[in-house]
């Protein structure tokens, strides 16, 4: 069943005690737009106060699990702002915070906001064929959804810097080798081990699994605050750059940016 909270873009399910929140634009690889950030949000935050959720399952439908902000359009960069920041940031404190387990099912491209939302949870299932990308400065931004606190304690800051500096996609095997995500499987066995994870999750005990998911997250993740507020800090100046706008145009027109510094 699709409960009345789905909105264009965000198929919500809930069967079982299992919340399935999918991603459903493949048009343009799933970029979160605006009303599917929100409505993201809410939903994340809403999970602490009902009975009904017992494990949170994030996926995508066709070749990309979420491929980061939608700036496709050619006045994205006039309509790029603040607000959008503050949106990640709530979908990243709250998949977090969750009192119960957050499993994503990256069955595509991870890039951008889309990877930092995957990489937030708790357990990450990678499809054979995905992979994972921090595109920011492709277009003049600094990773932001986390990342710069949640790859770094997972790979260690010189692989973490190799891909934000150079914007390098990380292979499922690769992610997987690298520490940063949990399960890697074929693509045709994907849904198969997806479904007995969640299955797992969804009868296990969930007063050990909120203390469990506390406790690891403050020895791992203690600095995440503040690297929000830092990443929020820095995105704020490099919306109005010439930079940002020239990597915006440059996405747009399908070609390679001339960054100026300025």
């Amino acid at each position: 069943m699709t409960t009345p909270d789905s909105v264009p873009g965000l198929d919500v399910d809930l069967t079982d005690g299992v919340l399935r929140l999918t991603f459903n634009r493949p048009e343009v690889f799933n970029a979160l737009s605006g009303e599917v950030a929100l409505a993201l949000a809410d939903l994340l935050e809403s999970v602490p106060s009902r009975d009904d959720v017992r494990v949170v399952v994030l996926t995508g439908v066709g070749a990309a699990f979420n491929a980061g902000a939608d700036i496709s359009g050619d006045d994205a960069h006039e309509n790029f702002d603040v607000r959008a920041m503050d949106v990640t940031n709530r979908i990243i404190r709250a998949i977090v915070a969750c009192d119960r387990p957050v499993l994503a099912a990256v069955n595509g491209v991870a890039a951008g906001v889309g990877c930092g939302i995957a990489l937030a949870c708790d357990i990450v299932v990678a499809a054979a064929s995905s992979s994972y990308l921090l595109a920011f400065t492709r277009i003049g931004f600094m990773p932001d959804g986390g990342t710069s606190a949640t790859v770094a304690a997972s790979v260690g800051r010189a692989r973490a810097m190799r891909m934000a500096l150079l914007a390098e996609p990380l292979s499922a095997q690769e992610a997987y080798d690298a520490g940063l995500v949990t399960h890697v499987a074929g693509d045709e066995e994907f849904p198969t081990l997806v479904d007995t994870l969640v299955r797992r999750l969804a009868s296990g005990p969930p007063l050990a699994f909120a203390a469990t998911k506390k406790a690891v997250n403050a020895a791992t993740l203690l600095p995440l605050d503040d690297a929000l507020e830092r990443e929020r800090t820095g995105q704020v100046v490099l919306m109005r750059t010439a930079d940002v706008a020239e990597g915006m145009r440059a996405f747009s027109e399908r070609r390679r940016p001339v960054f100026r510094g300025e």
